[in-house]
């Protein structure tokens, strides 16, 4: 499983519960997309990331826009990865607007920008990449509080928005369709 997170906004721990927890423990890859905020948040994060998978989980992080000198020195701005034939560039977004994500999308040849910033949780296309947006676990401002789940799946990868309660609220798939 891949589980992708997004703007801690946290001072001394990870903040995650219920199933966000468990899903980021049993996770092979956990996605971050910024904004843990102090490094004492991205130690943590680091810590349970893919805990309960043998050998550990790989965890991919970028900085967001309130992360202190220390977090901002560890993660760099963007970062590419692949998993089950699918390939993400995660970036925090807050500077940019859809078209310059679907335009990075293009550019790192991908088939998904998993961005945060807003805390909005929600799935949508730009253009010929997918914009994926995890929300917040731990601090959703007016927007419920998420995590996104991937699955693979014979056509790239199943997904879902999860609650910490556990609540899967909405569910969509992310198709390859070849890059060129």
């Amino acid at each position: 499983m891949i589980t992708v997170v997004s703007d801690t906004h946290g001072t001394d721990g990870h903040r995650l519960e219920g199933r966000t927890l468990t899903a980021v423990r049993e996770a092979e890859l956990v996605i971050h997309a910024g904004d843990f905020t102090t490094e004492a948040v991205l130690d943590a994060f680091e810590a349970e990331a893919g805990a309960e998978v043998a050998g550990g989980g790989e965890f991919v992080a970028v900085s967001g826009n309130n992360e202190d000198a220390g977090v901002r020195e560890r993660l760099d701005e963007t970062r590419v990865v692949e998993r089950a034939g699918v390939r993400f560039v995660v970036v925090h977004g807050h500077e940019h607007d859809d078209t310059a994500l679907s335009l990075l999308g293009r550019q790192e040849r991908a088939d998904v920008v998993v961005v945060g910033h807003s805390h909005e949780p929600g799935r949508r296309e730009g253009g010929a990449v997918t914009i994926l947006n995890p929300g917040s676990h731990a601090d959703p401002r007016w927007y419920r509080p998420a995590h996104a789940e991937l699955e693979p799946s014979e056509a790239g990868l199943t997904g879902r928005l999860v609650s910490p309660d556990g609540e899967a609220f909405s569910e969509f798939d992310l198709t390859v369709t070849g890059r060129e």
